[in-house]
C-alpha cells in the first residue's frame, strides 16, 4: 500500500483497486462514488470523507472479504441503486435498506424533471 501511494496520482482507492483484485492484497475497502452513496442509503456510514467511510467499513466487514464487498456495492450502485432515482422496486436487499422508497422520484416529478 504505502509503495503505491508514492505513485504519483495513485491514492487509496486505485491502491485498493490493484491491491486486491491484481493480487488478492485486502488492504482496505474501495470507496468510490458508488460505495459511498450505498453505504449512506444503508445505513453503513454517516461520514462523508471517503477515508473515513473506508475506515467504518473495514470496521464492519470481515477483511477478507472487504474487496468482494467493494464490488458487491459498486455493481449495486450502477445496477439497481441509481444516484437519483434508485430502483427500488426490484431491488435485492430492499428489506435491509432503512430509505427503501424514500428517494423514488413521483411520476409527476420525473416528468418535470426531464423537460
Amino acid at each position: 500500500m504505502e509503495e503505491l501511494l508514492e505513485l504519483g496520482g495513485v491514492g487509496r482507492k486505485t491502491a485498493n483497486v490493484v491491491l486486491g483484485n491484481a493480487f488478492n492484497v485486502n488492504c482496505g475497502v474501495v470507496v468510490d462514488t458508488h460505495v459511498a452513496r450505498l453505504s449512506q442509503r444503508l445505513g453503513l456510514a454517516s461520514e462523508v470523507e471517503p477515508q473515513k467511510i473506508e475506515q467504518k467499513l473495514m470496521q464492519l466487514v470481515p477483511q477478507d472479504q472487504w474487496t468482494m464487498f467493494s464490488h458487491w456495492l459498486i455493481w449495486h450502485g450502477r445496477r439497481r441503486c441509481y444516484a437519483r432515482n434508485p430502483n427500488c422496486p426490484n431491488c435485492e436487499v430492499k428489506s435491509l435498506c432503512p430509505r427503501i422508497g424514500l428517494l423514488v422520484r413521483s411520476p409527476a416529478l420525473s416528468r418535470n424533471h426531464a423537460a
